[in-house]
């Protein structure tokens, strides 16, 4: 049986009269990539500084490791590492010198080759005694990466770690990830709202949203139980006699035409590949196939 690293029961923080989390339930196993999902203004900053002991609970019970966080606070946080929105540094310091400051200042026994060898995990070496403010912002990101990994800690909290990065910054962190799970043996918890990059790299996730969970379990499962909405494009307008030629051969499958030359329904993942097959051996020139999971219509339903 897997060991529950983080399990979060009936949830409840109000400022107030305002609840910012209502009802959130969910459990991190260990070795878990575990995706955090919902939309802004949903509860996710509230929870996960609930979870940091940052800000106390109205109600409910937050344990670590098998403890209680109210009462074995100090304990529990020092196996912790986390980013809470950016992290901030000593801009006009080198990287070296703000990690030698941090170590200090959080009691980590460390010694500078340990430093170094964490700024190479995190791919900053280079530019260890490099002042911060020269830094992209993807840099920055890694160099708070490295940060958190300065006590060795069991569990690393991550909140929205890849917003305004770009392109090649995301990757960066993103493959960084997954070297904090499957190099170091990481339990890693990733807060977003971006479905797409949480597949990438999580294999479990829970999506809340007005302060309250809505659904939870591995990737896979929520994916492959999901219905595929598939869009299909046609080089001439014979949408109307493609969908009756799939209705004469899947009568199950539900189509529904969006143009002369388009149409969409709802198959399952592993039928579009032959379906692509028969449609074109029947004549009809596909020009365009785009699928988007039903999961996915769903999140964005609860961002709105």
């Amino acid at each position: 049986m897997k060991e529950a690293i983080l399990e979060v029961k009936g949830l409840q923080k109000t400022f107030g009269s305002f609840e910012a989390v209502k009802d959130v339930n969910f459990t991190v196993y260990k070795g878990d990539v575990f995706g955090f999902l919902g939309p802004n203004g949903a509860g996710k900053s509230t929870t996960m500084r609930c979870m940091l002991s940052l800000i106390r609970p109205t109600a409910g019970r937050i344990s670590l490791f098998g403890k209680d966080l109210k009462n074995h606070r100090t304990a529990i946080l020092s196996r912790v590492g986390s980013i809470v929105e950016k992290p901030d540094f000593y801009k006009y310091l080198s990287a070296l010198k703000n990690l030698e400051i941090f170590a200090r200042v959080s009691g980590a026994n460390v010694t500078q080759k340990e430093i170094l060898s964490t700024l190479d995990f995190v791919g900053l070496t280079g530019r260890e005694k490099d002042k911060v403010s020269g830094f992209s912002h993807g840099m920055r990101q890694r160099l708070g990466i490295a940060q958190t990994l300065l006590h060795q800690p069991d569990l690393i909290v991550l909140d929205e770690p890849t917003t305004g990065l770009d392109p090649q910054g995301i990757i960066e962190v993103r493959d960084l990830i997954l070297r904090l799970k499957n190099e170091q043996h990481k339990t890693v918890i990733l807060s977003s709202h971006q479905l797409a990059e949480i597949e990438l790299v999580a294999n479990r996730m829970v999506i809340i949203n007005h302060g309250k969970t809505i659904i939870e379990g591995t990737v896979a499962e929520l994916m492959n139980a999901q219905q595929t909405l598939l869009f299909v494009e046609l080089c001439e307008p014979e949408a109307q006699n493609a969908v009756i030629y799939i209705q004469e051969n899947w009568p199950d499958l539900i189509c529904e035409i969006t143009s002369p030359k388009t149409f969409q329904l709802q198959i399952e993942k592993q039928q579009i590949a032959q379906l692509n097959r028969k449609l074109i051996d029947a004549g009809y020139a596909v020009v365009g196939l785009e699928s988007k999971r039903k999961l996915e219509d769903f999140f964005i339903q609860m961002t709105r």
